[in-house]
């Protein structure tokens, strides 16, 4: 490991200054930034005086109602975050020990209808390192908060971090038999405007009638209940409540046995995907590594 003198540590900047630049950079916004540290303004305009100084050169260029990263800046920000990523992994490691504990944030979904089924294997090939999941649609900061890895459904494409997709966030609708045989089988898209529509404000219904070349306009009318989660949404189109529109990688089991069907092969795609989610700067740390390894074996083997 390499050794800072103390003629290395004397060169480097006040750590406070450093912390509010990468605030400052994340944002672009010094109002953003002082809110987030508890401080004023001011007090965070001061300390990016005090880095620009100690530099040599300005960090951002200040024009009205908004700011940029000049040229160093853009050069620091990049290697002040991955300072921080590496300084809350390193604390992160120390306090859980040697195996620790693996914190994954992920859809509620997603934990309820995947990862609960198979994290088994993952805890037999890793009986020391301990999981815990944390259910949640926010998008995770993994330099503020204690997440090791995250699954998030979206584009793939953030900044920061290494992606990992799992399989797509394609969509169609799904019923139970039995509100299917209410009205002698759904045998037509159309058959399915006949029925309750779980939901239906969910662009989702939009996308997929519309490739059905069916209008939809009447959802609209329709009471705009949602229940904000695919999991919930299921459990209520298996009790005959109405007509889901889900992804049918989550539900395997429940189109296995029959608890829903799936009327129609016609399935949506909006370039979304599921993705595995980590900070660049931590690929490397073995129980990323080994979730990662095995949780893409896993989908494979699908």
């Amino acid at each position: 490991m390499p050794d800072l003198s103390s003629r290395q540590f004397a060169q480097l900047p006040p750590l406070q200054a450093i912390r509010v630049f990468e605030a400052v950079a994340r944002h672009l916004s010094f109002t953003k930034a002082a809110e987030e540290l508890g401080m004023t303004q001011a007090a965070a305009s001061y300390q990016i005086k005090l880095l620009e100084e100690r530099i040599g050169a300005p960090l951002f260029l200040r024009r009205p109602k908004q700011i940029e990263l000049t040229e160093p800046g853009q050069r620091l920000a990049p290697a002040v975050s991955e300072a921080f990523s590496l300084l809350s992994g390193a604390y992160s490691a120390a306090r859980a020990g040697a195996d620790g504990v693996l914190c994954v944030s992920t859809l509620l979904t997603f934990a309820s209808n995947w990862l609960a089924q198979h994290l088994g294997s993952f805890q037999v090939a890793h009986p020391s390192l301990a999981v815990r999941v944390d259910t949640s649609n926010r998008v995770v900061d993994f330099a503020r908060e204690d997440i090791d890895i995250a699954i998030r459904s979206g584009g793939g494409k953030w900044p920061g971090v290494e992606t990992h997709m799992l399989f797509k966030a394609d969509f169609t609708p799904v019923l139970s038999p039995r509100l299917a045989a209410s009205i002698g089988g759904v045998k037509e898209p159309a058959d399915l405007l006949k029925l309750p529509i779980l939901d239906p404000g969910d662009i989702w219904w939009q996308e997929w009638f519309a490739l059905a070349g069916l209008p939809a306009e009447e959802l609209a009318s329709r009471p705009g209940t949602s229940m904000g989660a695919q999991a919930y949404e299921a459990n209520a189109a298996m009790a005959g409540h109405g007509v889901a529109i889900l992804t049918r990688a989550l539900f395997k089991n429940e189109l296995a046995d029959g608890r829903l069907v799936q009327p129609f092969d016609l399935v949506g795609d909006d370039g979304h995907a599921y993705w595995l989610v980590y900070p660049t700067a931590r690929r490397n740390v073995p129980k990323i590594r080994a979730f990662r390894d095995w949780i893409l074996a896993e989908i494979a083997c699908q």
